[in-house]
């Protein structure tokens, strides 16, 4: 299951957030560090595409995909250092495979701010600064480990010496190492060495009600045009949400929550749109499979092999997998069962190498 972390600096509404995002029940106070443990949720991704085959095939179970949240406590500036729990909390994010990074940008008195006054370009710089310094210090220990293999066998090693060497450079210079080019077997060795700032970061914005409604919030604006978001690879992504708006709408009944949205001209929720870039943040697709009158969707790798996708359904299903049967969502919307477009001539038979696409339908062959 792959997990995003939710991190800044104490009392910037995390854990409202979080307590939205899964119907949670994390500590909420005006005061730092409310939040002392981790709280872990599971989200289901917004998916029209799967609501709408549950409406065409009326399955007994309908399960979408899960992202699993975790609301890491408060940093303070120091945290590299210890300070305000902070090797505790850093020690959390090292699991965590991207990280949602919440901004305080709403003007709130009764809700105290651990600095003398709201200022989102700061805090995300204190973050940011806090994150490459923890990383330094980790890459330092895991070079100077290194040193004595490289100089033993330095032709075997070369590639590792030279990207690790470069990834030491860019965090000297402030680079954040997500801004430069990371293969996926890149992401995987830093996440392995315990690197912070490889991870892919989604940047969200907590507004004050009013300011939600802006078109161009003066605060939001001055975020966007800060250095670090600016400089940040293409994969970086900005959310706007308004924590306290989206639990208010979330007590009301279905009924009442539809109108109070078409009220404010909000189509979808801010945490509906947060939960989809996180998904695409991760670099994953769906693809659905149904059976046993139970029709699901399942997250995978963009380029996952057809074997590995059985793998999700379930191990055997990898290991005895013999070929699978692929439909479009489009062609299944169309003609209404998988009996029909096999009728039709309209699904595909498909083998080990077939990399699985957004959107597939697909029944899976295997030895058991």
């Amino acid at each position: 299951m792959l997990s995003v972390g939710i991190i800044g600096l104490p009392n910037v509404g995390k854990s409202t957030l979080f307590n939205v995002l899964t119907s949670g029940q994390a500590n909420v106070s005006n005061y730092p560090f409310t939040t002392i443990d981790s709280n872990t949720g599971m989200v289901p991704v917004p998916d029209q595409r799967l609501e709408k085959l549950n409406e065409l095939l009326s399955p007994e179970e309908c399960t979408p995909c899960l992202i699993q949240f975790i609301d890491i406590a408060g940093l303070v500036k120091g945290a590299s250092k210890g300070e305000g729990l902070g090797n505790q909390f850093l020690g959390n994010i090292r699991e965590v495979d991207a990280l949602a990074h919440v901004v305080r940008c709403f003007q709130e008195p009764d809700v105290v701010h651990v600095l003398e006054n709201v200022d989102p370009v700061r805090d995300l710089e204190i973050i940011e600064t806090e994150l490459l310094l923890a990383d330094l210090e980790v890459l330092n220990r895991a070079i100077e480990k290194r040193q004595r293999i490289w100089q033993t066998t330095p032709r075997e090693h070369a590639q590792e010496k030279k990207r690790w060497l470069l990834y030491r450079e860019k965090l000297e210079e402030g680079i954040p190492l997500c801004s430069i080019d990371l293969t996926r077997e890149d992401q995987s060795e830093l996440k392995g060495l315990g690197i912070l700032t490889g991870k892919p970061v989604l940047y969200v914005a907590n507004l004050s009600e009013s300011e939600y409604q802006e078109s161009s919030p003066p605060c939001l604006q001055k975020l966007k045009e800060s250095p670090i978001i600016r400089s940040s690879s293409s994969a970086a992504e900005a959310v706007t949400v308004s924590a306290q708006l989206e639990w208010e709408v979330q007590q009301l009944e279905v009924e009442e929550r539809a109108e109070f949205m078409k009220e404010l001209n909000m189509t979808e929720t801010g945490l509906e749109q947060l939960v989809r870039k996180a998904f695409r943040l991760l670099g994953l697709i769906t693809f659905y499979t149904i059976a046993n009158e139970k029709l699901r969707a399942w997250e995978v790798e963009r380029d996952t092999r057809a074997p590995q996708a059985a793998g999700k359904v379930h191990s055997d299903m990898e290991q005895g997998f013999i070929r699978a049967h692929v439909a479009s969502f489009e062609d299944l919307c169309q003609h209404g069962s998988f009996q029909q477009l096999n009728r039709l001539g309209r699904v595909r038979t498909e083998g080990k190498d077939y990399p699985v696409q957004d959107g597939d339908v697909i029944k899976f062959f295997f030895n058991p």
